[in-house]
């Protein structure tokens, strides 16, 4: 059985995922961004047979988990919820579902360049190796206190942070949301903290951060986009302390990871975690010379089972002898550290988040008065990567920026949607009729970055 959850961050939700754990139960975080058009999707293609959400939601959700066969519960922060008062019913007495290592646990789904989304299926070995090796890489202990202002819906919230923090049996400052105020107010009381870039922007801006601030910190960690170099050089200024970058994605958790002793190098994403095989390839799939860009492939027993009913796609990308494509363009450089230097699936990482081009491409194109666009994503101080799309209307048609605006509202997530939207005779092609993007980025690149 699958268990859905479209749930606001509370120690609640992670009981409950607990619990679908020792049954044996498949569950899906899902992102409380998502529209009802979203979830939609996800409840059906999953074959959800219940959705647990927050009360203010279910209005909405419940034709989706009728049209889906679907039972639909509420489980509210507070303890409260038709799921919670099924709670309270319970005896208490339960047998937890023996699982082995290959059993599947978890299905996230991520953002497809078709712009179907795709369910990644990750097992308990997947969740457990990863949380392990990290909790030894990264020295966590009971003695630890992590600050926890992530989501739970992602992989860096929840398996990572959380899963680490279960594992080494370390309390948390469970914070709903990351607040500059409360963050700052915390940190005092923490020795780790894990976040993404636009974390470690925002309390800089503060100037109540200070290193007697931080005193009892041993470990910032920064993932989920790439941290500017500045951002580093600022933070351990300002700090004392040097952020640990790493990198992983939802099909495998993580793979690589700055050392906690040594060299933490800006720009990097540090060496291949204990257990994972990583390397630099051609097309053909031949490991590159150390030095040379080219895509990179990951083995280990992080690496996720493959896609939910997309054999095809799980082919594409997920090699017979174990190896995962990632996508994404990188090198090795003579001391074995890890670099990324671009996307090959044309990913775009807003504030943490994926966004994939051809998702609100679809979008946009389905509206009115649109006869095509073009979605990029350039450099952002704050968010690391801002969404902007080129819009062309069709003859006679007269587009308005704040309609596509309140259209888009209603079937994407608030983290997909244009931080800019520009509207265009025709859009820049190549001989062959492909949309240069690289003509798109030079001309809007510099729209978010402050001019020296």
């Amino acid at each position: 059985d699958r268990l859905a959850l479209q749930l606001d961050k509370s120690a609640d939700m992670l009981a409950v995922i607990a619990g679908a754990i020792q049954a044996g139960i498949v569950f899906l975080p899902l992102n409380t961004a998502y529209t009802a058009a979203e979830l939609d999707y996800f409840v059906s293609d999953a074959g959800a047979k219940c959705l647990i959400s927050s009360p203010r939601a279910e209005p909405a959700l419940i034709p989706i988990a009728k049209a889906a066969g679907a039972i639909l519960r509420t489980l509210d922060t507070d303890g409260s919820g038709s799921f919670a008062a099924l709670m309270a019913e319970m005896d208490g007495q339960f047998a937890p579902v023996a699982c082995g290592r290959d059993t599947l646990a978890g299905l996230l789904y991520t953002s497809g360049t078709t712009g179907r989304s795709k369910g990644a299926m990750l097992s308990h070995g997947n969740l457990l190796s990863n949380a392990e090796v990290l909790k030894d890489y990264w020295r966590f202990t009971d003695r630890d206190v992590l600050l926890h202002a992530l989501p739970v819906f992602h992989t860096h919230g929840l398996f990572v942070a959380t899963n680490v923090a279960l594992l080494a049996g370390c309390p948390m400052i469970f914070m709903p949301r990351f607040d500059t105020d409360a963050v700052i107010r915390h940190l005092p009381e923490a020795t780790a903290m894990m976040g993404v870039p636009t974390f470690y922007t925002r309390l800089l801006d503060d100037p109540r951060l200070t290193r007697d601030l931080v005193g009892k910190m041993r470990l910032f960690v920064s993932g989920s986009a790439p941290l500017l170099a500045e951002t580093h050089r600022q933070w351990e200024a300002r700090t004392g302390h040097r952020i640990l970058e790493r990198y992983g994605m939802t099909e495998t958790n993580m793979n690589t990871s700055n050392p906690y002793e040594g060299d933490r190098r800006a720009g990097t994403v540090g060496f291949p975690l204990p257990g994972v095989e990583l390397n630099v390839c051609d097309e053909a799939g031949h490991a590159l010379p150390k030095g040379e860009i080219g895509t990179i492939e990951v083995r280990g027993p992080n690496v996720f089972q493959g896609y939910w009913n997309m054999p095809e796609k799980t082919a594409e990308e997920l090699r017979a002898d174990g190896f995962f494509i990632t996508g994404d363009l990188g090198r090795i450089d003579a001391d074995g550290y890890v670099t990324i230097v671009g996307r090959g699936k044309d990913l775009i990482i807003s504030g943490g988040f994926n966004v994939y081009p051809k998702e609100v491409e679809l979008a946009l194109d389905a509206l009115p008065g649109v006869t095509e666009s073009a979605v990029i994503g350039v450099p952002h101080p704050d968010f690391g990567e801002a969404v902007v799309a080129v819009v062309v209307a069709e003859p006679d048609a007269m587009l308005d920026v704040a309609g596509l605006r309140t259209s888009l509202g209603g079937t994407l997530a608030k983290f997909k949607q244009p931080k800019h939207i520009a509207i265009a005779a025709d859009l820049p092609r190549n001989a062959m009729g492909k949309v240069q993007k690289n003509v798109l980025r030079q001309e809007f690149g510099g729209m978010f970055v402050p001019k020296p």
